[in-house]
Parts: C-alpha cells; sequence; structure tokens
C-alpha cells in the first residue's frame, strides 16, 4: 500500500518551516544511517538532538494526530520523532531497506517500523532529481509530491532517493508502527474506512447502512489489533 496524502502542512506553516531550516545547523546524514546504508547514503540532515528539530518535529506529529487520512491509513500505536533532511549538489541515497527496529531518541522505547513516511517541505518546481522510488510487487514508483503532501508506503520496500543535481531538496521522514502489523489488513481497513465516510457523506452518517458498515470496521479492527 502506497498513499499519498495532501495538504498535512498548510502553505503558512511551510514558509515558518523553510524559513528556519534556512539557518539551521545541517550534519551529514551518514551520522544516522544503518550498516547497510553507509556506503550509498550522500545527504544532509538536523541534529535529531536539536531543538528546532524537536520543535518542528512536535508541529509535525500534532498535524497527522488531526489528519484523519494519515490516522485511516496508518492506525498509529507508535511514531518516531520526524526527522528533516535536505538533498542538493548531487545528493542522492541508493536503494536499501529501512530497520526493522528503531529506537525512540531519549527513551528506552523501541518500535517496529512498519509505514515509513516523508512529508515534502518545499516544491517539485524547486529542484531537479530527488525523486523517492519506491519499488513494490507491481513494480517501480518514482513519487515527487508539492510542498506540504506526504507519502506513507511499507517499511519493507526497497526505495532510494535519485540525485538532486539542481537546488535543493527539503523533507521529514518518520516511522510507524501500526496497530495493525498486516499490511494487507491494515489496507483492507483503510479501504472500508474511506468508503464509510463517502458513503457516510452521500447518505449522513446516520443512515442505516452506513452505521452497519461502521459497526463492521470497528469489529474488524479488534479482531486484528495488535497492541
Amino acid at each position: 500500500m502506497l498513499i499519498t496524502i495532501p495538504n498535512v502542512l498548510s502553505e503558512h506553516e511551510l514558509q515558518q518551516y523553510r524559513l528556519h531550516l534556512s539557518s539551521a545547523d545541517w550534519e551529514s546524514g551518514v551520522s544516522s544511517a544503518g550498516e547497510q546504508s553507509l556506503s550509498v547514503k550522500q545527504n544532509l540532515q538536523l541534529n535529531p538532538d536539536s531543538k528546532l528539530t524537536q520543535q518542528l518535529g512536535d508541529h509535525i506529529l500534532q498535524a497527522l494526530s488531526e489528519n484523519t487520512m494519515f490516522v485511516s491509513a496508518a492506525l498509529p500505536l507508535k511514531i518516531s520523532s520526524p526527522m528533516f533532511n535536505r538533498y542538493q549538489n548531487g545528493g542522492h541515497y541508493g536503494w536499501h531497506v529501512d530497520n526493522a527496529i528503531r529506537i525512540i531518541p531519549g527513551t528506552p522505547i523501541r518500535l517496529r517500523t512498519d509505514l515509513s513516511a516523508t512529508v515534502f517541505l518545499n516544491d517539485a518546481d524547486d529542484y531537479v532529481g530527488g525523486e523517492l522510488c519506491i519499488k513494490d510487487m507491481y513494480g517501480e514508483h518514482q513519487i515527487k509530491l508539492n510542498a506540504g503532501d506526504m507519502v506513507l508506503y511499507p517499511s519493507t520496500s526497497l526505495h532510494q532517493v535519485l540525485p538532486v543535481t539542481r537546488g535543493q531538496r527539503l523533507a521529514s521522514f518518520l516511522w510507524i508502527e501500526s496497530m495493525i502489523r498486516d499490511h494487507e489488513q491494515r489496507e483492507i481497513l483503510f479501504d472500508l474506512d474511506q468508503n464509510i465516510q463517502i458513503l457516510g457523506a452521500q447518505h449522513g452518517l446516520d443512515n442505516s447502512q452506513v452505521v452497519n458498515l461502521s459497526a463492521l470496521y470497528h469489529r474488524l479492527i479488534r479482531l486484528h489489533v495488535d497492541t
């Protein structure tokens, strides 16, 4: 399941993000790479322990908690602290798979990476290259979204970021441990919930069939939830 979620951040919020990030202290992204990724990673990142990273990350977490499409798609149990990266001057990140387990910085909490997410922070026209390429059973997908949009995909997917040959690409990235471990079950629940929302808008949330479908959705959640 690969899902794009529009307008996670507003234009005003994005302007504030870009203002702060333009004067931030960036460091080599190699510091957060796993052993397998060291040889294929060439980008810049904010220090995850910096005050700016924590402030902007907390803001993104709040935005996600209020985004009904994200909650429906991810059914999040735990979310990692968002991090921030910058690609420029040929910067890239070759084919890799995200680590299965991550530790939330500053805590003993471990998080199983069911889903990976990227929030694009500047417009696609601001840079050349920088597509997020994701491989799944249906082939290779190249993702380059508008500022403020998010892509959500299984962390088991092989993926890469193509070289940025002009301009710079700014993004935030994070991982989610879902209440529903199985990707197919989560996808079915997301499809069901989206159809319930459509039918509810057309016929009213108190429509008997909409109520019955909603009850079925929550029964399935109870059957498959993993907490």
